[in-house]
């Protein structure tokens, strides 16, 4: 049997078919994908050098930009921020009323979880968006 199926599934295909044709998709897909995600590593680990080997330019020549023919090398920096104290972040957060701080989105495991637990709160403006999936496991092998 082919590793791909027409993109039109036909009811008259029986399931175990289905089932057999899927798992087949799934697991070429993920030798893809871990092939793929090999030869970028080893793009990246070379990117990486050329990287250093750039800002090292860019640090001895005291440059924040050099224009070559190819294309121009900019030097910024770059900043990440987080907390290792979250009760005094939300305590600061709250005092000074910078709640833009953090970002707008919400933990949706806890989110399921706090709902059942309380299944009469529901939090005014919450849009819940519910779809049914398949999940096809592997049977075992004896």
């Amino acid at each position: 049997m082919d590793d791909t199926v027409q993109s039109e599934a036909t009811p008259d295909v029986p399931l175990d078919q289905l089932a057999e044709i899927y798992l087949k998709m799934r697991d070429k897909r993920a030798r893809l994908k871990k092939e793929w995600e090999e030869t970028d590593k080893g793009i990246e680990e070379q990117m990486d050098v050329i990287e250093a080997t750039m800002l090292n330019k860019c640090e001895q020549i005291n440059a924040d930009s050099i224009k070559t023919k190819s294309g121009t090398i900019i030097r910024s920096i770059k900043s990440r921020y987080w907390t290792s104290d979250w009760d005094s972040m939300y305590k600061f957060i709250k005092e000074h009323d910078a709640f833009g701080l953090l970002e707008k989105r919400i933990a949706q495991t806890n989110t399921k979880n706090f709902l059942q637990e309380n299944p009469d709160l529901l939090p005014m403006g919450l849009n819940i968006d519910r779809e049914y999936t398949v999940v096809v496991r592997r049977t075992k092998e004896n």
